[in-house]
């Protein structure tokens, strides 16, 4: 019998970064739904820009009329890029969601989310605001593995993972090579709980020209940008105030605890 797999979440869930010859998106879920020996049936209900709250109330339903036999969840990244974020309402979501996909018997899938600061180029003070961010957006993600025993990919173990070749051009997606890199350590992990499927082969090159990528960036990675940049600039420079201050009283601490000459 086919094995269901069913993916939820945003951008990096639909596949955004690894297009086809006619712009459809692929993504490791599409390469993973190549390799289980019974066969597959691929569902993807997850949308770029969706948060974990639409997740939960809105994909969820969708994905538990399929039945699954794996799931995966791939959601936060959103959640973290916008004011008002909340660990804890992005922990209740995610646990809720992959809670529910449990009970009907699916295995579950999670993938950390990567260190942007090491691709992106942009000033050292907000690498470290957005760096607090992913840590806190991952942190959830530990919990929610731990607590319900589910696969959760350690993106950032990966071999060679912050090569650009493996990334797209706005540096924030995999890129055709990183989302087989990352369907291939999921179907290590559902080797090993019993699942009958090969391991994806060696990552693909990117066909598509620089020009080509430059030109998506253009019409569709700076209108994103800007729309967030709406609701996360003022956050951000607020973020940057604190950090900038931590930064101050962390010196100030380390300064003074420093054992005096009294000779």
């Amino acid at each position: 019998m086919a094995i269901t797999l069913t993916v939820l979440g945003d951008s990096a869930a639909f596949g955004t970064g690894d297009f086809d010859s006619e712009g459809n998106a692929r993504g490791w879920g599409w390469y993973l739904s190549e390799v289980f020996h019974e066969g597959c049936s691929y569902f993807n209900f997850s949308r770029p820009g969706a948060k974990s709250q639409e997740v939960r109330d809105v994909q969820l339903a969708k994905a538990l009329a399929t039945k699954p036999d794996v799931a995966a969840v791939i959601v936060g990244g959103n959640d973290m890029l916008r004011n008002g974020f909340s660990p804890s309402a992005l922990y209740e979501n995610v646990k809720e969601t992959c809670r529910r996909l449990l009970e009907t018997g699916s295995e579950v899938i999670m993938i950390e989310l990567h260190d942007p600061g090491e691709i992106l180029r942009v000033p050292r003070l907000l690498k470290r605001v957005i760096r607090r961010r992913v840590n806190a957006v991952n942190a959830t993600y530990y919990r929610v593995a731990e607590e319900l025993d589910l696969i959760l990919i350690a993106t950032r173990k990966i071999p060679q993972v912050y090569d650009l070749r493996n990334w797209h051009i706005d540096r924030m997606h995999p890129g055709p090579a990183g989302h087989k890199l990352l369907a291939q350590e999921m179907a290590r992990k559902l080797r090993e709980r019993g699942f009958n499927l090969e391991i994806p082969d060696t990552p693909v090159q990117d066909p598509h020209s620089r020009a080509a990528k430059i030109w998506w960036l253009i019409c569709k990675g700076t209108p994103w940008f800007l729309k967030r940049s709406v609701d996360l600039l003022p956050v951000a420079l607020i973020l940057m105030a604190w950090e900038s201050l931590r930064i101050c009283v962390e010196f100030c601490e380390s300064f003074f605890a420093k054992p005096r000459d009294t000779r």
